[in-house]
């Protein structure tokens, strides 16, 4: 997701189906052969139901991305947040260069004199630096390298 294209769906109205969906995912899938089918059957409905709505969903972009986190940082990679100052007249032109970058996982406009915030995942911790390096090559802007000092699991839930 791109700052330019993010945009949120505030006024998005949800069946009920849609939003025990959208709830119930946001806990987690469970760890079994068949995790859609279990959440499903928590839920009184199919499978096939469930993957629809998902779908359809997903089509619709209320919901813009579902997928696994993976921990790039457990799996010998490189992952850090990433800010930079760019000027307005520039930001769009600067979204597009940053976002060609395979390693920036998530970008978002910020109402901050920092504006651009993303996350960097890289293979190896040490790409990090060569992506950064990159970044401000292509875009003419210092990159604010904030590495994760202590991770917080927070169980952020957004109930709709």
């Amino acid at each position: 997701m791109s700052a330019a294209t993010e945009q949120t769906q505030a006024t998005a109205e949800f069946t009920e189906m849609e939003r025990a969906v959208i709830n119930r995912l946001q806990t987690g899938l469970p760890l079994v052969h068949r995790p859609y089918a279990a959440v499903a059957g928590e839920l009184g409905i199919t499978e096939q139901a469930l993957l629809h709505t998902l779908e359809d969903l997903l089509d619709r972009r209320i919901l813009t991305r579902f997928g696994p986190m993976f921990h790039a940082g457990e799996m010998g990679g490189g992952l850090t947040l990433a800010a930079m100052r760019v000027p307005e007249q520039d930001f769009e032109d600067a979204t597009r260069k940053v976002n060609a970058f395979d390693e920036v996982a998530h970008n978002y406009r910020r109402e901050h004199e920092l504006n651009m915030w993303f996350v960097l995942a890289t293979e190896a911790p040490e790409d990090i630096a060569r992506a950064i390096a990159g970044i401000e090559s292509a875009t003419g802007y210092a990159v604010y390298n904030m590495p994760k000092e202590e991770e917080f699991h927070v169980h952020l839930h957004f109930p709709v």
